[in-house]
């Protein structure tokens, strides 16, 4: 069994890895074909930031109900859990820190929405992706695996 400390360093790689991947492959990816599923993000995601300077009124309030964005990236998040349950009796504390990983990805990724300058200030690779470059800077949570890809690109707009 691997330690504690290599299962949490490992978990937060894969989660970093995982996010640039989806983000970049299906979210942009498949997302780019209006009868994908995955259509919401650059259709409605991306047009409404566009739109808004980065504001997305979608994560303004949660209604379970609403089939928007947000209840669609919740949805998938949901998804990411429930296929790394069997992990959990191998790896606890890697899997752990994935669902850690995917938390803190939602709380940020909501909060850049809901509040430019904040994303401005703190998530401003995805503020770039959003307001600047949209074919780069694919991670949310931290931008690793962006530098790791070459795929950090900063914006001279916004310096």
């Amino acid at each position: 069994m691997f330690s504690l400390s290599l299962q949490f360093v490992l978990g937060l790689m894969y989660a970093n890895a995982g996010e640039w991947l989806m983000h970049k492959y299906i979210l942009h990816g498949l997302g780019k074909n209006r009868h994908s599923f995955w259509a919401y993000h650059w259709h409605e995601h991306h047009a409404v930031c566009f739109k808004n300077a980065m504001l997305d009124p979608g994560y303004q309030s949660l209604k379970l109900t609403d089939w928007n964005t947000q209840t669609k990236e919740l949805a998938v998040l949901a998804g990411i859990v429930a296929l790394h349950v069997p992990l959990f009796i191998l790896f606890p504390f890697f899997t752990a820190t994935v669902y850690a990983s995917l938390l803190l990805y939602y709380y940020k990724h909501r909060k850049a929405h809901l509040d430019r300058d904040w994303a401005k200030r703190h998530l401003r690779w995805h503020y770039e992706h959003h307001l600047g470059n949209s074919d780069a800077n694919w991670c949310v949570t931290w931008p690793w695996f962006d530098y790791l890809m070459g795929t950090r690109i900063k914006s001279k707009a916004f310096e």
